[in-house]
């Protein structure tokens, strides 16, 4: 597991596994399309608007979430872990799956 504390409004997301075609096949991973879904691992503790309130955030640690084929920024702390994670605003997501 990453350890990383998010600033400001970002989130960071454990992208979700490669999964099979419906037939079954699996598809070697250059060949295929990444999930543009995840789980929030972390949270930031929100944005300060213009009038300095903290805003709070939408998300919450554990929610199951649909982001854009090209959000956030891809982070690994070590070489060997097989997890994916993006680091990424929380404006970037665009729905709570349920």
């Amino acid at each position: 597991m990453i350890s990383i504390r998010p600033l400001g409004s970002r989130v960071v997301v454990k992208r979700s596994k490669t999964q099979k075609t419906k037939g079954g096949i699996l598809l070697p991973e250059t060949a295929q399309e990444k999930p543009k879904e995840g789980e929030v691992i972390a949270i930031g503790p929100g944005k300060i608007n213009d009038q300095g309130v903290l805003e709070q955030m939408l998300v919450k640690v554990g929610d199951r979430v649909l982001f854009t084929a090209y959000a956030g920024t891809q982070v690994k702390r070590q070489e060997d872990d097989e997890d994916e994670y993006l680091v990424m605003a929380e404006d970037e997501i665009l729905g709570i799956l349920k």
